[in-house]
């Protein structure tokens, strides 16, 4: 007996195939997330440029669906996410660091990945594109009070609960 279409009752799909329209779906979400988010790449690429021409070397890096820009030759250290592109101080992105709580003095934490933390980041700005920005001004900017930090620092720490909200135990 052959696997065929009529041979299958409506809707059932061998387990590959069903594995083959899940990754389909997938590069479909993560296409329309990065069109999404785009204006705010565009920025980040723009910013990016200008670093180039201070020793700054850009990089696709596909675990973080993000461009990275390593050597960032302005700023205190750290990270700075806009849409897929992340500007960073350091050679490597995936470092250590401090979460905003423990920084701000609301209990010891270890230290999570910088790499995990901007990568939340970037699931944020693809799900709300060009709304992310203001919203996250909104909650505060950079520190401990706005729950895109804390969100992005709980993602790092548990590697799920990216969303602002989310309950992870």
């Amino acid at each position: 007996m052959t696997d065929d279409a009529s041979s299958r009752p409506h809707g059932i799909r061998p387990h590959g195939a069903r594995a083959s329209a899940r990754r389909a779906l997938s590069r479909a979400g993560l296409a329309l997330g990065m069109a999404w988010t785009l204006p705010n790449s565009v920025l980040g690429l723009l910013v990016g440029a200008i670093g180039l021409a201070f020793g700054a070397r850009m990089r696709w890096q596909r675990r973080e669906l993000a461009l990275v820009v390593r050597c960032w030759p302005w700023g205190r250290g750290g990270a700075l996410t806009l849409g897929n592109v992340i500007l960073h101080t350091g050679r490597e992105l995936d470092v250590p660091c401090l979460t905003y709580a423990h920084r701000a003095g609301r209990g010891a934490e270890p230290p999570v990945s910088l790499a995990a933390h901007e990568r939340a980041h970037v699931y944020q700005y693809m799900l709300l594109g060009p709304l992310f920005l203001p919203l996250y001004l909104c909650c505060g900017g950079v520190g401990v009070r706005n729950p895109f930090e804390r969100a992005a620092d709980r993602y790092a720490r548990l590697g799920r609960g990216w969303w602002p909200g989310t309950r992870c135990a």
